[in-house]
């Protein structure tokens, strides 16, 4: 979450890669819409729109479960500003909010 925070998506992607194979079965899918946060916000850094709108809708669909929070992580504030950055479609992207 701190590499997130720091806006360094690629590190954190990695970091929480490792985290998600490493999750037991029940926790697979709430690592992975993090590692999918962090990619939508690399993608969008490179310039790309269709890489960015599917990790969007990658990491809404892995979050939502596990919403309203999960692991000290308030979910719905992140997942409405995913919805709002996912319809806007724009690669101008504030800092997640986690």
């Amino acid at each position: 979450m701190e590499l997130i925070r720091a806006g360094e998506y690629f590190a954190a992607h990695e970091e929480l890669e490792l985290a998600w194979r490493a999750a037991p079965s029940e926790e697979r899918d709430f690592f992975q819409g993090l590692v999918h946060v962090a990619v939508a916000w690399y993608q969008a850094g490179r310039g790309r729109r269709i890489g960015t709108e599917r990790q969007l809708a990658k990491a809404m669909r892995r979050l939502q479960p596990y919403a309203p929070s999960h692991r000290d992580i308030e979910l719905q504030p992140l997942l409405a500003q995913l919805r709002e950055l996912h319809e806007r479609g724009s690669l101008d992207l504030p800092s997640p909010l986690l």
